[in-house]
C-alpha cells in the first residue's frame, strides 16, 4: 500500500513573481502527480470485500462487544480470558498446558485420581469447594447376620440306675451292675455356619470412569 505524496510544490510556484520561468507548471510535473495518485489508489484496499496484506492493525474492542466491528487478536484473547477466568477448570484429553494453548494465564494440574461432584450445602461431605474424601477400596459397614437352623433331630441316651438299701446298684432291667452309680448320656450335636458373599479389598469400590486431564487456572 502506497500513500500519495506530492512531487511538486504548487504553492511555492504561485508565490513566484510573474515572468519567473519556475512559475510555469510543466506537463511532466502534472504527469508525475497523476502517476503518484494512480499508484496510491491502485495499492489501496477496496471498500467492498477488501483483501489486506502484511499485518493490518485495528482498534481493540472492549470484551463482550457484540457488533460488526473488527475483532483483533487482542480482542480474541480478552474474550478467551473472560471465558476462562481465574478458578476455571479446563478438561481435555491433551497433555499440553492450557497456558500454551491459549497464550495466557497460569494453569496447574487439578484433581489427580479423583472425580468431581457438585457442591451441596446441605451435606457435610460436599459443602466446601475442593473438599476431598472417599475411598476406592471397599468398606464393610457394621451389620448383623440372621442364621436359620434346621434341627435334623437328636437323641439322649441315659442309663437309669436303681440303688437298693444294701448299696447294690441294679439297672432298669433288674440286673446287678455293681455297687457304684453309673449314668451315661449321648447327644447328637448341631452345627451352624454362615456363608460369605460379595467381594472386598483394594480397588473394589470404583464406579465406571474415563480418564482426562484437568487443569485449574490460578493466575
Amino acid at each position: 500500500m502506497s500513500n500519495y505524496i506530492k512531487s511538486t510544490d504548487f504553492s511555492a510556484k504561485d508565490s513566484l513573481i510573474t515572468g519567473d520561468p519556475n512559475k510555469i507548471i510543466k506537463g511532466s510535473e502534472i504527469n508525475d502527480e497523476f502517476n503518484a495518485l494512480q499508484t496510491a489508489i491502485a495499492t489501496k484496499s477496496d471498500l467492498s470485500s477488501p483483501t489486506f496484506l502484511g499485518n493490518p492493525a485495528a482498534p481493540t474492542q472492549t470484551a463482550g462487544n457484540n457488533t460488526t466491528r473488527l475483532a483483533t487478536t487482542a480482542f480474541v484473547t480478552l474474550a478467551l480470558q473472560s471465558l476462562y477466568p481465574v478458578g476455571m477448570i479446563y478438561t481435555t484429553v491433551v497433555a499440553t498446558n492450557p497456558s500454551t494453548v491459549f497464550g495466557f494465564g497460569t494453569w496447574v494440574a487439578f484433581g489427580a485420581g479423583r472425580v468431581v461432584v457438585g457442591l451441596d450445602a446441605a451435606d457435610l461431605l460436599f459443602d466446601t469447594v475442593e473438599e476431598t474424601g472417599g475411598t476406592k477400596d471397599s468398606v464393610v459397614p457394621t451389620h448383623t447376620h440372621t442364621a436359620t437352623v434346621t434341627d435334623p433331630g437328636h437323641t439322649h441316651v441315659i442309663s437309669r440306675i436303681f440303688i437298693e438299701s444294701g448299696g447294690n446298684a441294679f439297672d432298669s432291667g433288674g440286673g446287678l451292675v455293681g455297687t457304684s452309680v453309673n449314668t451315661q448320656s449321648s447327644v447328637t450335636g448341631i452345627s451352624v455356619s454362615n456363608a460369605s458373599t460379595g467381594v472386598s479389598g483394594t480397588n473394589t469400590n470404583v464406579q465406571p470412569y474415563i480418564v482426562v486431564y484437568m487443569w485449574k487456572r490460578t493466575a
